[in-house]
């Protein structure tokens, strides 16, 4: 059968919306997540908390969506991928889920006791839901710019030879880890300064600043480490065309290499650049009170930090340390050709539904809340 779209198009058009989608959860979730992870900090009475709770209550089942958008990418784009995370990061994700599932829990329970003590657990719960997914998802990036313990034998059985979390937790791992976990409890208090009034919007304020910068300096600092990284690359001829077998190339290692799809299209700087510049403007626009620009810029700070991974790793989506030509590439890692042309036919059709739906749903929302609106019969969800 013949299609409009060759595979190689295809395989990159996937690549890019693997991309879009994951930086649309850090945007859209993101914000939940710090939210959630800065909420001790930032509300210290228990009606400051329901303010900060408010913030997000109404809308962060539907920001999860992109988690699940970005999971069912991965699993229906690229089966391999999918297999292999899930079984390398196993325990890693599983402890994501547990901190996640603290979440919808934590909200409604919280408010069936009124004792501070049973809240006050509750508001940790959530903090702790917050504050580790946000650093295990850039422990994840790092361990990919180091390989991660996996072989494919003859048969396309994915063994995976690692030890566990521990391994995981490296320095370099860990510094992605607080990058990650800057930019979004960054993010988190951009959202609260954007959508808040009072004591909390003014903790808030100073956290941004604080969390913006600092994820700034830390995103230089590991892209100083990165240079100094060994990198996997591709020494066999590349077929883009051809059906996913990832046992046909060669791979070797290159000093330095993570930075050579910048060195030979330079015009690709301008993507860390856009995350620094996105992450020192959300600081600046909070500094001076413009809580739209300050919340938009600190999008596309994020846009920036994961679009600077992305092209980084490119065409790599999940090398392997102890066999490199089992490597998960681009090339030799997705779905069929028919597969991938059927499933973006569906993403051109819903996509859109779901960000004018998202769009319809903040602009019904919008507004700020106060301690008297949760304080308010008719107001407060939590």
């Amino acid at each position: 059968m013949h299609l409009p779209l060759d595979y190689e198009t295809l395989r990159l058009i996937w690549w890019f919306l693997l991309g879009v989608l994951l930086i649309g959860f850090a945007i859209m979730d993101g914000f939940d997540l710090g939210t959630a992870a800065l909420l001790p900090f930032v509300a210290r009475t228990d009606t400051q908390r329901r303010v900060a709770i408010n913030a997000i209550g109404a809308t962060w089942e539907g920001n999860q969506v992109w988690f699940i958008l970005g999971g069912g990418a991965i699993f229906a784009a690229w089966p391999l991928i999918y297999a292999t995370s899930f079984s390398g990061f196993y325990v890693a994700l599983f402890l994501v889920l547990a901190a996640l599932i603290m979440r919808p829990v934590g909200f409604e329970f919280r408010q069936k006791i009124a004792d501070p003590r049973w809240r006050a657990f509750w508001d940790y719960a959530l903090c702790f839901g917050g504050i580790v997914p946000s650093l295990v998802f850039g422990v994840a990036v790092g361990n990919l710019f180091l390989g991660v313990p996996f072989r494919i034998e003859g048969d396309m059985r994915v063994v995976y030879e690692g030890t566990g979390l521990f391994e995981l937790l490296n320095p370099f791992g860990l510094m992605c880890g607080l990058v990650s976990l800057t930019m979004l409890t960054g993010h988190g208090a951009a959202w609260l300064a954007f959508k808040t009034e009072g004591e909390v919007n003014m903790r808030a304020r100073i956290a941004a600043m604080i969390l913006s910068t600092t994820c700034a300096a830390l995103f230089l600092l590991a892209g100083i480490w990165v240079k100094q990284l060994d990198a996997f690359r591709i020494v066999s001829e590349v077929a883009p065309n051809a059906p996913s077998d990832p046992l046909v190339k060669h791979v070797g290692m290159v000093a330095g290499g993570w930075m050579d799809n910048y060195i030979s299209h330079p015009v690709l700087f301008v993507v860390p650049m856009v995350g620094v510049v996105g992450l020192l403007a959300h600081a600046a626009f909070t500094g001076v009170r413009w809580r739209l620009a300050a919340f938009i810029a600190s999008g596309f700070g994020i846009s920036g930090v994961i679009g600077t991974a992305g092209i980084s790793l490119f065409p790599f989506l999940l090398p392997s340390s102890i066999q490199p030509e089992a490597s998960l590439t681009v090339w030799d890692a997705s779905s069929s050709h028919f597969t991938l042309f059927v499933m973006l036919c569906a993403t051109l059709i819903f996509l859109p539904i779901v960000l004018a739906y998202t769009g319809l749903v903040f602009r019904v929302l919008r507004g700020a809340i106060s301690e008297e609106h949760v304080l308010a019969k008719s107001s407060g969800l939590y």
